[in-house]
Parts: C-alpha cells; sequence; structure tokens
C-alpha cells in the first residue's frame, strides 16, 4: 500500500465502522484492520469521511456587469480546505453559442487552474431543435445534467414549452434538467414596479422576490416533470411552500428531488435591513425569506424530503461589486460565498444540533449529490475501487468562519460571527493530502475535469 490511513472511525452515508484504509495510486485499494503501507496517517479520535461534492458553484461568471470574484483557482482551493473535493460548475450558453461552444469556455477556465476535481452542467439559455439534439452530445462527452431557468425574463428565462421539451429529452438520453424555479414573468413585473417607485434599498430585493412565485414555479416544473416521467432537480430551495411542493410530486412517485443551501438554513430575510448598505451582502437569488422557513428546511433534509445541500457559491465583493447596487437593489450583483463554509456549517447545526446523524450529513453533502449527478461511486463514499477523496475529520475541532481564517476571494464573511465544532484535520484528493491544518498543501491545477456516467434515477 503507498498509504494507510489507520485507527479512524470510517463514515459513510449508511454506517460508521472502526477500520484502516489502504490507498494504492490514487483509489481505495483495501478497507480492513491492521493494515501496513509505506505512509501512515493515525486518524485515531477522528472520522474518515468521503470528499464533500458541491454539486452547485459559479467560479469567475460574468452576471450583472461583474464577475464572480472566485475563479477557479481561489474558489476550489477554498472548497477544498472546508472538505469538498468535487464540484460540478455551470458552463452558461451564451447568445448564439452552441452548448459545446459555452462548455469549452468553461473548461479553458478551469484547465490549469482548478485544484479539486470538477464536473460542468450547461445551463441552457436558448433551446432550439438543434440544441436539443446536441444534448445527447453531451451526456456523451460526460455532461449529463443541464441547467433551465423560469426566472431572468429577458435573457435565460425558458417558457413552458421549452422546458417540458428539455425534461422529455432528458428522459430520452440520461440527462437530468435542473430548474431556477421563480416566475420570471412576476419577478420581472415587481422589481421594475418597485424600482420605478423609488423603493430601491437591498429589502426590495427580497419583496421582488416574493415566496410564492417559488412555491408557484416549482409546483408547475414538478408537474411538468410528472407528465413526462423524467427526473427532476431543484436547485437553491428557500422556503416551505416550494417544499410543500417538491413533496407533493414525490409523494405521487414523481422522480423530483431538491437542494438547499446553507445560507437559507442560517439567516432570514431581515438581513437586507441591517444599516449602511450591509444587507447587499445577502442579495441573490432566490432570496432569503421570513423566519420559519429555515426550520421546515432543516426538518426537509432530515426527513429526505430534501436530497442535498449545494453552495451556490458565486461571491461578489462588498466594495467594488456589492456597491455598483448602492442606490437601486437591481443592480447589485446576486450572490454569496459559500463553498468553503457549507461542511462545517452543516455539521455543526445539523449534527451537534441532534437535527440528524452523522451518515445523513455525508449523504446530504457527499453521497446524495454524486449519486443525483452520475459520480458514484467513484465520487462521494468509501469503497473500494473509489478515488481516494477523503475527509480527516476533527469532532472536537472549533473554528471561527471570519473573513481572516476563510480562504475565499472575497472581502467579507456572511458567517463572521459563527464558531463552528467539527472542521476537517487533513483533506485528502486522490490518495493526495491537499489540506493540512487549513493550510492548503496540494498543487494548483492538479484538479481533473470528471466525465459523469448517464444519470438514471
Amino acid at each position: 500500500m503507498d498509504l494507510v490511513i489507520k485507527n479512524g472511525t470510517i463514515v459513510t452515508a449508511t454506517e460508521s465502522y472502526q477500520a484502516d484504509i489502504g490507498v494504492d495510486g490514487e483509489t481505495i485499494a483495501l478497507i480492513g484492520r491492521d493494515l501496513s503501507g509505506d505512509e501512515v496517517i493515525d486518524a485515531n479520535g477522528l472520522y474518515v469521511m468521503p470528499g464533500g461534492v458541491d454539486p452547485h458553484t459559479h467560479m469567475e461568471l460574468p452576471f450583472m456587469g461583474s464577475v464572480s470574484a472566485d475563479d477557479f483557482r481561489t474558489g476550489t482551493i477554498a472548497a477544498a480546505c472546508g472538505g469538498t473535493t468535487t464540484i460540478i460548475d455551470f458552463a452558461i450558453q451564451g447568445a448564439g453559442q452552441t452548448l459545446r461552444e459555452a462548455l469549452d469556455i468553461w473548461l479553458k477556465k478551469a484547465e490549469g487552474k482548478a485544484s479539486i476535481d470538477y464536473g460542468m452542467h450547461v445551463a441552457i439559455g436558448a433551446m432550439d431543435d438543434e440544441r436539443m439534439a446536441e444534448m445527447g452530445d453531451m451526456v456523451d462527452i460526460g455532461v449529463p445534467s443541464f441547467k433551465v431557468f423560469m426566472a431572468y425574463k429577458g435573457s435565460f428565462m425558458v417558457d413552458d414549452e421549452t422546458l417540458f421539451r428539455s425534461l422529455l429529452r432528458a428522459k430520452e438520453i440520461g440527462g437530468l434538467i435542473s430548474v431556477h424555479a421563480e416566475n420570471g414573468d412576476v419577478l420581472n413585473y415587481l422589481i421594475n414596479k418597485h424600482v420605478a417607485e423609488g423603493k430601491k434599498e437591498p429589502i426590495w430585493h427580497a419583496l421582488s422576490h416574493p415566496p410564492e412565485t417559488e412555491a408557484e414555479a416549482t409546483h408547475r416544473a414538478v408537474v411538468l416533470a410528472g407528465m413526462t416521467g423524467a427526473p427532476l432537480y431543484v436547485v437553491h430551495m428557500t422556503c416551505a411552500d416550494a417544499l410543500e411542493a417538491l413533496k407533493t410530486g414525490r409523494a405521487k412517485g414523481f422522480k423530483v428531488y431538491g437542494e438547499t443551501c446553507p445560507q437559507y438554513l442560517m439567516f432570514s430575510m431581515e438581513k437586507y435591513e441591517e444599516p449602511g448598505f450591509e444587507g447587499a451582502k445577502y442579495v441573490m437569488s432566490p432570496p432569503l425569506r421570513e423566519k420559519g422557513n429555515s426550520e421546515a428546511l432543516w426538518k426537509g433534509l432530515a426527513s429526505g424530503d430534501l436530497q442535498a445541500v449545494g453552495t451556490d457559491h458565486c461571491p461578489f465583493n462588498f466594495v467594488g461589486q456589492k456597491d455598483m447596487g448602492k442606490d437601486d437593489f437591481s443592480k447589485i450583483p446576486n450572490g454569496m460565498p459559500s463553498v468553503e463554509t457549507r461542511l462545517p456549517l452543516i455539521y455543526h447545526f445539523g449534527v451537534n444540533e441532534g437535527l440528524f446523524s452523522i451518515n445523513r450529513f455525508v449523504e446530504l453533502v457527499a453521497t446524495g449529490p454524486a449519486r443525483l449527478f452520475g459520480l458514484l461511486p467513484r465520487k462521494g463514499t468509501i469503497v473500494i475501487g473509489a478515488d481516494a477523496d477523503l475527509v480527516i475529520w476533527d469532532p472536537d475541532k472549533e473554528h471561527r468562519l471570519t473573513k481572516e481564517n476563510l480562504h475565499m476571494n472575497v472581502d467579507y464573511s456572511p458567517y463572521e460571527d459563527v464558531t463552528v465544532k467539527g472542521y476537517p484535520a487533513l483533506v485528502l484528493q486522490r490518495g493526495q493530502v491537499i489540506v493540512k491544518d487549513n493550510e492548503f498543501v496540494g498543487q494548483v491545477g492538479a484538479g481533473r475535469f470528471l466525465k459523469r456516467n448517464p444519470i438514471h434515477l
């Protein structure tokens, strides 16, 4: 064995047990007792878990007149330091582009910079018969998931016919449609109305995106998925009523799945009323909701009504980017930093607070996303033959989530006053230690593009 991790408690989505892990090259070769190897890591008193899989990031995304502050170098280093060893980012189809052209642009951004392994979704901005045919080519080259927007009228938003046809096509080729579920027509009206009335503070961002628009769009997407028999993944769910629409569809046997993000679990829309334009730090779409919704989301994670925690990581600096909208909320770049803090927050407020088990934690942050997006068993679990992407987790390690203690390339931390208990001691990617004691010690650019399997849920 090249490497043996000894004396730790192995934690997967289904079980926890004491054993050693033997790594040969880049993969897990043995799981057993009293293994010996050329190099030994003693994990006594620690958990050994699969590396996190974040199914929803936006590195160096051009958006709202700016570009998200983390590129594939800084963003993946930050992800690794927080225990995430795989991300799936979004190649956004621009006007007049083929899906392949969009994919190639994003692959070029990541190449030589990504320090952990990465996959890509394709976000479809315009769908015609040619693009519909091209979806099959994407699946063949390892990109089996497609994002469709029901919001952003005038740019990304698609109509119901396009969504319906996309679902039918995805079912046919082994693809998965992810949907941003908000009623874009209503949002467009409310945003223009409030700006015209001079209601331009950050709170009006939330009031222009009422939860009913998310619930209605989620219900519509779930019904369309049920009609087609296709799987559907609803990204960044924020509110109880949208979750109810998802639960109703699942109760009918529809193949519908939901993701939420740490920001919706941690905060409420009161953040938008913080003085001095501080509320702009929390402007994202969908926005934070009224108190009570986060409790429903936590319960959804515990019960299985929600299947994954992603981040929608899309950071913009408070100074120089967010302040572009100082006089008009509709010009505040939407997004928040989250890729580094996902695992610590969900562990601390989920496992430590007794809302769910450590095994459920692993399911939500690693195994579930890997299963849904065609990466299991290579990623997201600990089995012989899997990539040796491992997090050696110290349940007693306390860490303050301040800007100074984090690696994301942004000038604030939304969790500045939060101290979590439970943090990575070591992070390994394909058998190599890439994070030690909260410092990245891996090789910049060593991340590989992951060709994912067709998705049949």
